[in-house]
């Protein structure tokens, strides 16, 4: 039987995400990858209950995540059963809808009836009567924003969700639901982007100045940009790696010498500071607290622990900040 630790609130700071009430930790663990039948169960298990045990009290889910889709939902929910039963009102339970689940006209996308009926069986799989927060997963081109917003606002009427968010859309995108969701009487919580070192759109383009305008929070995703943020591509690809495989998500042309050349000056500059390039990479997204949470994956408990070290330093002067700029932008 787990007993969680009974310091897992000692050292991880928390957030207040946007105008709400609600804090995330600053970093919250995503089951997109490594919660599947591929993967040992019990080592999932310990995955989650390390991360507890830190304080990492948000778990990240979507529909689609696996693989195969619903995997991780069926494998989080029996996890829930068998070591958190006691522990459900500790923790934040995110699950999205947006890509494909089912055949037909109505498995994906943002209409009314496929977001309620996705959520429905995310319950399903998780074993849970609601979610704290339910994401439109991407904006759909084909149905009204107003049509996508109010299934949100459905959700949380129905005592299904606590909260809101949406994820991928743009800055312009943002306002708008912000301004529906705000007519409805549901606000919008957080938005979920994608945001690193080397992805750097979400400043570019004005989606963390909307967010801050809004006073809505955010949650970033890939932060570590599939890995490559970490030591495992200073010498180039490993056999074993995600770009070595199949991934749709990383592939060998991005690991260019060039890149590789930019990876290994970033090391560099984590050193300086006594961290890993992926506690770097961590450290930069939540620099000044324009961040809300940062999620990380795992592949094994030991992996939470070294992401989780990160929060011993997560200050930059502006000669580090200035030196990594000048690193990824060349």
């Amino acid at each position: 039987m787990y007993t969680a630790h009974p310091d897992r609130y000692a050292q991880m700071p928390y957030r207040r995400t946007g105008r709400s009430g609600l804090k995330l930790p600053a970093l919250s663990l995503g089951l997109w990858h490594n919660f599947g039948p591929d993967r040992p169960v019990e080592t999932q298990r310990a995955i989650l209950r390390r991360a507890f045990d830190l304080g990492v009290t948000h778990f990240d889910l979507a529909n689609n995540y696996g693989p195969p889709p619903g995997a991780a939902e069926s494998a989080l929910g029996e996890a829930l059963k068998a070591d958190f039963a006691g522990y459900r009102d500790e923790l934040v339970i995110s699950t999205k809808a947006g890509y494909l689940m089912w055949p037909g006209p109505y498995g994906e996308w943002g209409s009314r009836k496929y977001l309620l009926s996705s959520l429905d069986r995310s319950l399903q799989r998780m074993g849970l009567d609601y979610v704290d927060i339910f994401y439109s997963h991407r904006p759909d081109p084909d149905t009204p924003l107003e049509e996508t917003m109010g299934a949100l606002h459905s959700a949380v009427q129905q005592g299904k969700a606590l909260y809101v968010g949406v994820s991928n859309y743009s800055a312009e995108q943002t306002r708008e639901a912000a301004r529906i969701l705000g007519e409805l009487g549901t606000p919008l919580l957080i938005h979920q982007p994608r945001y690193s070192m080397l992805d750097r759109r979400p400043e570019e383009e004005g989606l963390l100045d909307a967010l801050d305008e809004l006073q809505v929070g955010s949650i970033v995703f890939s932060p570590l940009e599939q890995g490559l943020l970490t030591s495992r591509y200073l010498d180039g690809i490993p056999e074993d790696s995600r770009a070595a495989s199949d991934s749709p998500f990383l592939n060998t042309d991005a690991v260019t010498g060039e890149l590789v050349g930019k990876l290994r000056a970033l090391d560099e500059t984590a050193k300086s500071r006594g961290q890993s390039l992926a506690q770097l990479a961590l450290a930069w997204v939540l620099r000044g607290g324009r961040v809300t949470s940062a999620l990380v994956g795992a592949s094994s408990p030991r992996q939470i622990e070294d992401n989780v070290a990160t929060i011993a330093n997560l200050d930059f002067d502006e000669d580090e900040l200035a030196r990594i700029d000048a690193i990824v932008k060349g």
